[in-house]
């Protein structure tokens, strides 16, 4: 067996590598398994989501890491109803949704220079906020692409191209909005955070220790990662409608509405199966696209950010030990 960077033989090249002294660089270390844990980032920081309990861990102005904790009664313990397939996917996406923006909240007010006020939000405003960003992503990634295509419905006169070009019409827009948002220099610190909630929640899912030199090992892409996730919303829609046809115009809007629970419930499970599945080849190549998207919304983060994770992840982890609690159904979108 040849050496590793060795010449063919009897070529007498030499490896460029070895040529400037250095060695490619390993392949990052990824999970094989996957523990009921998810997280998101948010301003200077990530907040870390167990069964249980929730952390979030924030860099302040000064330096210090700022961790608040909470408990939280997941919804899916209140009734055997919202555990089955589907429902469970549509109730843990909104209770994620509540925390993720509770989480942005903490971050904001850990920002404050001393001598600010912190601001508080009630409940109605947090409402009001989950109620617009879901409108916008409604009006943006369904009622867009169905309108835009029903102004050549006539040239395609066929239900099947009607969904096709619907369908690529909103994977389309979905993929521009991704690349329009990974060129914001203001999300760059955020989109670094994002990658180090991934190598954490990687490193803790490998049962390897916990600390910023063992997390940065870790590859920052992530099979159960919300980008994925929304995606697969985009390919999925395009089946859940088919079978619609082409009805009345205000029908097809109605429907791309209505629809989109169903659409983010069957989404779920299929994120929640890959990532239980992700040693599979194949499995490994369906979800390859949703990985490449994860390129542009996140950044390879410094060990000052790792250890943020870190912080956030320990503190759930001292409270529960999420797989403990795994037959709850807990929220599996990494995000």
């Amino acid at each position: 067996m040849k050496p590793n960077g060795a010449s063919p033989e009897g070529s007498g090249a030499v490896s460029p590598a070895l040529e400037q002294g250095s060695a490619p660089a390993p392949a990052p270390l990824e999970a094989k398994r996957d523990a009921p844990v998810g997280g998101q980032a948010v301003l200077e920081g990530v907040m870390m989501r167990g069964v249980t309990t929730w952390a979030v861990a924030v860099r302040r102005p000064d330096g210090q890491i700022q961790t608040t904790l909470d408990k939280v009664r997941p919804w899916a313990r209140r009734n055997p109803i919202l555990r089955w397939p589907i429902i469970r996917g549509i109730v843990a996406l909104a209770e994620s949704l509540k925390i993720g923006f509770r989480a942005l909240g903490i971050s904001a007010n850990a920002q404050l220079e001393e001598g600010e006020e912190e601001t508080e939000i009630g409940g109605a405003a947090w409402g009001l906020t989950i109620f617009v960003s879901l409108a916008f992503a409604i009006l943006l990634f369904f009622v867009i692409p169905v309108g835009l295509t029903s102004l050549i419905k006539d040239w395609l006169d066929s239900a099947f191209l009607f969904w096709l070009v619907e369908g690529l019409v909103r994977t389309g827009i979905f993929i521009g909005y991704i690349v329009a948002i990974s060129r914001l220099e203001d999300l760059r610190r955020v989109f670094e955070y994002h990658g180090a909630e991934h190598k954490t929640i990687s490193c803790y899912e490998a049962e390897d220790e916990l600390v910023p030199s063992r997390a940065k090992l870790y590859s920052r892409l992530h099979p159960r990662c919300g980008t994925s996730f929304l995606l697969i919303v985009m390919v999925v829609a395009i089946f859940v409608f088919a079978p619609l046809g082409l009805p009345a115009w205000y029908w097809l809007l109605l429907s791309r509405i209505v629809g989109v629970p169903l659409i983010a419930g069957i989404a779920y499970e299929l994120i929640k199966w890959a990532g239980r599945n992700r040693e599979k080849s194949w499995v490994r190549t369906i979800m390859w696209p949703g990985l490449m998207l994860q390129n542009l919304t996140t950044r390879e983060p410094d060990e000052e950010q790792l250890e943020v994770a870190i912080a956030a992840l320990n503190a759930v982890l001292e409270v529960e030990k999420p797989e403990d609690n795994a037959y709850l159904e807990p929220i599996e979108i990494v995000a």
